[in-house]
């Protein structure tokens, strides 16, 4: 019945939801608001399902299209379809929300209707983003979805909220403004279109394609975030609340390389290949510097924040060294840190609400009070640490691989994250969970209940999965991945 609008569903489900959640009224009814909020995360998680389930494999054109008239003045169209790269992307945003859900459900006591709102009408702004095969509609859903990160921050956050969410808000915004600028320029250069199939086949000289590749490349790069426009993101992450952090690292840390995938590699190949060397320049720094970084905090959350920085460093080095198995470790990359980094931020969040500090020296010996929670932390910084048999592994070793074809040097740098992040996780984790008890109030924290348990092990499950069986993630990019490059690969000069 709703093939024909199944991601038009995805995207407006959740937003109709979050009213609903909203009708409940004030936090006398939080529970109401609470049971609401999951009962719409999982039906759009179910909704998502059928995305996978029906998608072809070995096409590498978009499916699930729909096209209507929006403004057809301006020849704007409400025009959705995906390939396998936002396919895997959509399924990550609605499986992290239910997550998100679950992870606040007793630690939210305040405005509890408007928390679970903001996070699902990001939901659907996500998804639009991934979905929307028009620039202007692709525009206007990233855009929108500051908002209610914008909301949960400043709301929710803590005491140094505003000055983060500020800085948070300025720097995505300006950045995105210059995409608007190139976005009207292509409207004129392809006889007033702004569907991205017109635009990939728009005619351009190399000196034009250089000047929107970095239109776009400032908006994405901020979004990533790449170096040296990353510092807005340890101050968002440890102003935000545990599920802000959550959402944050797992989805919307994606979104840049997911724009470098749709505009920047196929509106403007020539440039994407002459300022390849810049980019990986770029991304080798926040492999390296960023992750020896990591090493100098004291705050977990900030040590995982430039962890995450580190990480991303590694899908923008597999997107410009044009080889396919680096392009597809790439985007493993993107759904395996999204697994990774939200659990790391929840093990974070469990923490944070028992003893109100991140700083790893007021801990200490938290295997001796919490044994199951320290078991499932040790999971999650060793997928962070590149285990193998984790996802952490599968995408950062087919980019290695991938870049070893194209420079062996390259590679060799690259490789070098492996021991630096084994080095800030395990630092971290030791000071945190081993040793003997040296604070009373470590000695008086109790084990994850039941809920954290759920959610810890519902994550255990898809970093293991991810990292044993990556066949089904990989199959469903194989096709995708080759259209990216072919686009990519072609001369507009």
């Amino acid at each position: 019945m709703f093939e024909a609008n199944q991601l038009s569903l995805a995207i407006w489900l959740p937003i109709a939801g979050a009213i609903a959640v909203l009708a409940t009224g004030n936090d006398q009814r939080a529970a109401l608001a609470r049971i609401v909020a999951l009962l719409v995360s999982i039906v759009t998680f179910l909704v998502t399902i059928p995305l996978y389930t029906g998608f072809d494999k070995a096409s590498g054109e978009l499916q699930f299209i729909e096209n209507m008239p929006w403004i057809s003045a301006l020849n704007i169209n409400y025009s959705l379809g995906i390939d396998g790269i936002a396919l895997l992307l959509i399924l990550l945003t609605s499986f992290i929300t239910i997550i998100v859900v679950i992870s606040a459900w007793q630690v939210i006591q305040e405005k509890v209707a408007q928390y679970m709102a903001a996070f699902l009408i990001m939901e659907g702004l996500m998804i639009g983003v991934f979905s929307a095969t028009d620039a202007i509609l692709f525009y206007v859903f990233w855009e929108a979805m500051l908002i209610p990160m914008f909301l949960i921050i400043g709301i929710w956050g803590g005491p140094n909220r505003i000055y983060a969410t500020i800085k948070f808000f300025l720097y995505t915004l300006l950045g995105s403004l210059l995409m608007l600028v190139a976005l009207v320029y292509l409207y004129f250069k392809s006889n007033g279109s702004f569907a991205l199939a017109d635009l990939y086949t728009v005619k351009l000289g190399l000196t034009e394609q250089i000047w929107l590749f970095m239109a776009f490349f400032m908006a994405f790069a901020v979004k990533i975030p790449m170096f040296p426009v990353h510092t807005w993101l340890p101050d968002a992450h440890v102003e935000a609340p545990t599920g802000g952090s959550v959402v944050l690292a797992a989805i919307m840390l994606k979104m840049g390389a997911y724009g470098f995938i749709r505009f920047n590699l196929p509106i403007t190949p020539d440039a994407s290949h002459s300022l390849s060397g810049f980019i990986i320049v770029l991304s080798l720094i926040a492999i390296v510097y960023i992750a020896m970084v990591a090493l100098a905090q004291t705050d977990m959350k900030k040590l995982i924040a430039y962890s995450s920085i580190s990480h991303m460093g590694f899908v923008t080095l597999g997107l410009f060294v044009f080889n396919k198995m680096a392009l597809e470790g790439a985007v493993i990359q993107m759904i395996s840190h999204g697994f990774i980094s939200g659990a790391m931020f929840l093990c974070v969040g469990v923490l944070y609400d028992r003893m109100h500090t991140r700083k790893m020296s007021d801990y200490g010996g938290v295997a001796n009070t919490m044994p199951k929670f320290a078991a499932f932390m040790m999971l999650f910084a060793m997928a962070n640490a590149g285990l193998p048999g984790t996802s952490g592994f599968v995408g950062e070793f087919l980019v290695i691989l991938g870049v070893f074809q194209v420079n062996a040097w390259y590679a060799i740098i690259a490789g070098t994250t492996l021991i630096l992040g084994a080095a800030y996780t395990l630092w971290m984790y030791k000071r945190v969970i081993f040793g003997a008890v040296s604070n009373e109030n470590v000695k008086g924290l109790k084990d994850i209940n039941s809920r954290e348990g759920l959610f810890l092990l519902i994550l255990t499950l898809t970093v293991l999965v991810m990292g044993l069986w990556p066949a089904p993630f990989l199959d469903t990019i194989h096709s995708s991945v080759d259209k990216v490059l072919a686009l990519s690969s072609v001369t507009k000069l």
